[in-house]
């Protein structure tokens, strides 16, 4: 990670991390130096930036040694990094998998197939996914966004402001699933969403976007367009359950006879006549 200080009042930078930690083990950086990096919202004394704590508590090693002065480096310090918004990237990322999942889960049931068979059908909820994802890749290539993206105005792109090539956006999109949703399942969904948001903070950037050197930019919220997200984000989960919720209770039901008791009484849900 690259890493800007400021010494005798000039700013120095960019430093890889690797080399702050050598100067702090020599004793030339000490823990007041102010510092900075992408993700911090303002500059920090050494001791006190997360990557640099453990340094600090251990024994120094004297060694002469100097840091350079990168050629465009002035008494100027870095501006401050952009904001991150995790918030809308979080609603973009579950309005495209819930809108998805609505669209698929209406398809399963159009054509015929057993939605209770699927539900118990670990390799299917394995998967059900992954078709998502092929499709996210593509999208990321050509277009820089995804329909939940669009919506909330983000972009996903190089460094540099580059598109993504087709072999990273398809990286970043197995990244994604993998670490990212837990391939979906609830209760490791929610371990990797908490994770990724902890790594995401001490990184400055989600661990997908950080190892594939990607950000992602946004523009100002367009009333209509959230409008839109929130109405398409009720209706693609309302269809989910209309298909889903019946065989969910069928199944719970079996388990714990006074709920199928209850829900024979009162079914929150009705599948309408398949077309």
């Amino acid at each position: 990670m690259d890493i800007w200080i400021i010494r005798d009042g000039e700013k120095i930078g960019p430093i890889h991390d690797f080399e702050i930690r050598r100067q702090i083990a020599n004793g030339t950086l000490p823990a007041t130096t102010p510092a900075w990096h992408e993700g911090l919202p303002a500059w920090k004394p050494l001791d006190e930036v997360d990557l640099f704590t453990r340094e600090f508590q251990l024994p120094i090693i004297p060694e002469p040694t100097s840091l350079e002065n990168s050629p465009d480096s002035d008494s100027t310090p870095p501006p401050l990094p952009t904001r991150t918004h995790y918030g809308r990237r979080f609603w973009a990322r579950w309005f495209d998998l819930t809108l998805y999942s609505g669209i698929w889960w209406i398809g399963m049931w159009a054509a015929g197939q057993n939605i209770e068979a699927a539900l118990l059908n670990p390799w299917v909820m394995i998967f059900q996914y992954a078709p998502w994802f092929i499709l996210e890749a593509l999208l990321l290539h050509q277009f820089g966004t995804t329909p939940g993206k669009w919506l909330l105005g983000l972009q996903v792109v190089n460094k540099d402001g580059s598109p993504l090539s087709l072999a990273a956006s398809s990286r970043r999109s197995m990244r994604v699933l993998f670490s990212g949703i837990g391939f979906g399942w609830s209760i490791l969904a929610l371990l990797c969403q908490a994770l990724s948001w902890f790594m995401a903070k001490r990184l400055g950037n989600t661990v997908w976007d950080y190892a594939g050197g990607h950000r992602v930019t946004a523009a100002p919220l367009r009333p209509l367009r959230v409008v839109a997200l929130l109405i398409l984000f009720i209706g693609a989960l309302q269809l989910q359950m209309i298909v889903v919720a019946p065989h969910l209770f069928k199944i719970a039901g079996e388990t714990y006879p006074f709920l199928k008791a209850e829900y024979e009484k009162n079914p929150p849900w009705h599948l309408p006549p398949r077309f």
